[in-house]
């Protein structure tokens, strides 16, 4: 286990991510998924109330559903800690994040509901709301903390500029303060968060824990330049993000510790992550049992200096 920020919290090093439950998994599967996961000896999963508002015929919320029925039929709640988001599901202005009073005393409350839990763990922004004073989603966040509702909070998406700003005002005001970031970051994306976010978390004790951790699979292995791009959104997403020779390159390279190791590109991918210093736990998502075993299988696989180093040369700049 890891500590999350200086929260408290003890999470393991892989976290599970929800945005999958009752969308390309369905409840039956999402409920072995999850089993499999704390077999494991995991007690983190990741979801958000938007989740999975994208589908036709969705609202929003139906990841959390499925977790809240999943912890109300095992009776697990004190095994678990349970991250959620707030921000990005905004009926009133769809598209738009808000970060509002008004909207995060509402949304808790849904969230809770679904969740069928008094508590949440960890309570994150999930989208920055430039309209919204910093000031007011703080100060929100602190009652909600002071009620009871919720343990920790953390940011996601958030700029380096309006995450010190926000880590600023709750040091101003004595406001709880964000514990966690969790920032898109993988090893074929790495600019965005190593740029400015990486010292910052360093500096500051704060707890990371990166999404698309796998790049939108691209990580495993399943997309190859000599073979056929599926004719799906996702492959799409990938197709324009890391089509290029640099994130091939990337993948040649893993191809050849995956035989030494007797490891998977997802193991690798991830196990790279956890051993950076300033990682807590990257956020993975499964559809299967196997998919599940496969990834706790990163907290087993210890990467050499040498690996670490050669992964980090291939992948520079990207």
């Amino acid at each position: 286990m890891v500590t999350l920020g200086k929260s408290g919290l003890e999470v393991t090093p892989l976290c599970l991510g929800g945005n999958v439950f009752g969308w390309t998994a369905d409840e039956a599967t999402s409920f072995q998924v999850l089993d499999a996961y704390l077999e494991e000896g995991g007690n983190f999963i990741d979801t958000a109330d938007v989740y999975s508002a994208w589908v036709l015929g969705h609202d929003g919320g139906e990841s959390e559903t499925v977790l809240g029925r999943w912890i109300h039929k095992r009776k697990n709640r004190n095994h678990i800690v349970i991250a959620t988001k707030v921000g990005s599901l905004n009926p009133e202005a769809p598209g738009k994040p808000n970060l509002s009073r008004r909207h995060i005393l509402r949304a808790v409350e849904d969230s809770l509901r679904r969740l069928q839990t008094d508590y949440i763990d960890l309570y994150q922004a999930h989208r920055d709301d430039e309209t919204t004073e910093l000031e007011e989603t703080l100060a929100t966040f602190a009652d909600l903390i002071k009620q009871g509702k919720v343990r920790a909070i953390g940011a996601s998406n958030y700029s380096p500029q309006r995450l010190t700003e926000a880590l600023s005002l709750s040091k101003q005001h004595g406001y709880p303060r964000y514990e966690s970031l969790q920032p898109f970051y993988n090893l074929v994306g790495r600019k965005g968060y190593e740029a400015e976010l990486e010292g910052i978390c360093l500096k500051e004790e704060i707890g990371v824990i990166p999404y698309s951790a796998l790049a939108s699979g691209f990580l495993s292995g399943k997309y190859r330049p000599d073979k056929e791009l599926p004719k799906t959104q996702r492959a799409q997403g990938v197709q324009s993000r890391y089509w290029n020779e640099r994130s091939f390159a990337v993948l040649s390279e893993m191809d050849k510790f995956a035989i030494y190791y007797h490891a998977t590109l997802a193991q690798l991918a991830l196990a790279w992550l956890i051993a950076r210093s300033s990682i807590t736990a990257p956020i993975a998502s499964a559809t299967s049992i196997e998919q599940t075993h496969e990834l706790m299988g990163a907290l087993k696989l210890q990467l050499d200096q040498d690996t670490i180093e050669a992964l980090a040369k291939v992948s520079e700049g990207l």
